[in-house]
Formats: C-alpha cells, structure tokens, sequence
C-alpha cells in the first residue's frame, strides 16, 4: 500500500465528530479554578486595594463563565479550544445587546485584568521544561544575543513611536 493510500485511509476512517475537550474533568477543572480565583483575589487586593469581599462578586461571574466554557468544549460534538469557548461566552455575555451585560460589567469592574493575569505570567515563567533548557543550552550564545536585539529594537522602535504621537 502506498503512503498516499495508508493516508486516505486513515483519512476516512478517522472520526470527524471526535472532540479531544469530551476528556476534561470537569471537577478536577472547578477545584482548580477555585484555588486559581482564591489566588487572583488575593492579586487583586494587592495590585488594586479592592477588598476580596468587593470583588467577589465578579470573580464569581468569571469563575461561572470559565466552568461553562469547560463545559461546552467537552460538550460539543465538534472540536474548538476550550479557550475559544471560554473567550465566546464572555464576550457574548459583556456585550451590550446581552440584558445583563451592565450588571455583570459593575461588578467585573471591581477586578484588574492586570491582577488577573500576573500570576499566571509568573507561573508561565517559572513552568520551564528540560526540552526549553536543553534548546537554550544548544543554542549558547547565539540566542541570548538575538533577544537582546529583538528587546532593543522592540524598545527603540515603541520610544519612536510614541515620540511622533506625542
């Protein structure tokens, strides 16, 4: 058989309505996003002042539509990103044709976006694998020398252009 043939056969006997997202735990995925909502409050008080108390509210409403998200990806018969759903419902539910959305907005306005994503950064940061230390190693000098270039002219480059709007 030729490899043409294998790959029009494994083509058409694969599963299009297959979604990978029906394997999510969804009770795993809510004792994170608690622990996750516990720490961003915590984030938000630090970075803004606002009482985890204020802010419960909205990070309530955060906390439902990331759950229904998850529970849409795993859901569906088809396969989107989990982010993809979580990013739809969210948008959906903040726009202004939705009849909910001003109230939902007074209380997602007690939380900094900002204060949400840095310790997710962080933890980004930090969550390096030995297949990254491994590639840096190989790559010496050679990388460290192009981010140092691509961090200079992404500076120079924003200082100019901030100097001709300003």
């Amino acid at each position: 058989m030729s490899n043409a043939t294998r790959s029009n056969a494994t083509l058409t006997n694969a599963n299009p309505n297959r979604n990978p997202n029906a394997a999510i735990n969804l009770a795993d995925h809510a004792l994170v996003l608690v622990i996750v909502c516990l720490i961003a409050l915590i984030s938000n008080w630090t970075g803004t002042g606002t009482g985890p108390i204020t802010a419960l509210p909205g990070m309530l409403i955060i906390y439902g539509m990331v759950f229904a998200g998850l529970v849409l990806a795993k859901l569906m018969p088809f396969y989107l990103p989990s982010v993809a759903w979580i990013s739809l419902i969210s948008v959906g539910m903040t726009m202004p044709a939705f009849p909910a959305s001003e109230w939902l907005l007074g209380y997602l306005k007690e939380i900094s976006f900002l204060s949400l994503v840095s310790p997710v950064l962080a933890y980004a940061g930090l969550a390096i694998s030995k297949l990254e230390i491994e590639t840096f190693k190989r790559s010496g000098v050679k990388i460290l020398l192009i981010a140092l270039l691509v961090f200079t002219g992404t500076f120079v480059g924003s200082a100019f252009i901030a100097d001709l709007m300003l």
